[in-house]
């Protein structure tokens, strides 16, 4: 079984425009057309059994309309094999109710991205979200290091993250991109052995920008797959999900490289699947 942790879709009516627009943002071509039966089509391709999708919510008024559009749908992403989590804004007011409402709707966690929200993690505002989420039994999956459209600050950096771990301590907690996008050395010698998972969306291998980008300073800050396999084994690979970050990484090829390297088949099997089983309790 293979399970991805970290994909994307939007509104079939606009998924083909955001898309667009944010592989402009990032200089990044995409790998679907962002909509739910693109994302479908690329997991019976790539052998994926589930997907998880990931809402980000930029602006406090999305929060409920979004939320409540996902909890409709989600039977309907459930046939498609598509697990949804729902979406916070740190600056939402009823956020308590929000993720009881989530939890009782069986939205099994929910997304945060500091950096499309312009707030720092260790931010109270992220903190009591994340930690009222923790209490309700829900995931929280964080976007974890520098946004490859957003240079100008890291807002959920090592540094964040440790003091978060230190004054909430919060269960079921997910960072993406293996702790902390390219600030590796940080994420090996501080966070390495956390007690928090990481998952591998856009991680590892080459990046390929957009013929016409006007800059790629991120080209190299993917790991080479002898850093990523020791950085996984110094973390714990009970610790480690795999994930996409589909549309921006190829499913099929994403797996296939993952396979190629230096793990054993239980490591394998730990990565793929067994560890978000057991995230999930299923």
């Amino acid at each position: 079984m293979i399970i991805d942790f970290h994909t994307h879709t939007f509104p079939d009516q606009l998924s083909e425009k955001i898309v667009n627009h944010l592989a402009h943002t990032g200089c990044i071509p995409p790998h679907t057309d962002g909509s739910v039966i693109g994302l479908f089509s690329s997991m019976k391709e790539a052998d994926i059994d589930y997907s998880v999708n990931l809402p980000v919510m930029t602006k406090p008024g999305q929060v409920e309309k979004v939320n409540s559009s996902l909890i409709m749908q989600k039977e309907y992403l459930l046939d498609m094999k598509i697990i949804t989590f729902g979406g916070m804004h740190p600056d939402y007011v009823n956020y308590k109710e929000e993720l009881l409402r989530l939890k009782q709707a069986g939205i099994p966690g929910i997304k945060l991205h500091p950096a499309y929200q312009n707030v720092d993690l260790d931010d109270i505002r992220m903190m009591r979200i994340i930690d009222e989420a923790s209490s309700q039994g829900l995931i929280t999956l964080v976007h974890a290091g520098i946004d490859i459209g957003i240079y100008d600050h890291n807002y959920s950096s090592v540094a964040h993250i440790l003091k978060l771990l230190k004054e909430v301590a919060p269960e079921k907690l997910v960072l993406a991109h293996m702790g902390n996008w390219g600030c590796w050395n940080e994420v090996e010698s501080d966070l390495a052995g956390a007690p928090v998972y990481f998952d591998t969306a856009f991680s590892y291998g080459p990046v390929t920008p957009l013929p016409d980008a006007p800059r790629a300073p991120y080209i190299s800050y993917n790991l080479h797959p002898k850093d990523f396999v020791r950085l996984v084994r110094k973390h714990g690979t009970d610790k480690i999900l795999f994930g996409t970050d589909s549309p921006w990484e190829d499913q099929k090829d994403y797996v296939k490289r993952i396979s190629h390297m230096a793990f054993t088949k239980k490591e394998l099997e730990q990565i793929l699947s067994e560890n978000a089983k057991n995230l999930f309790t299923i």
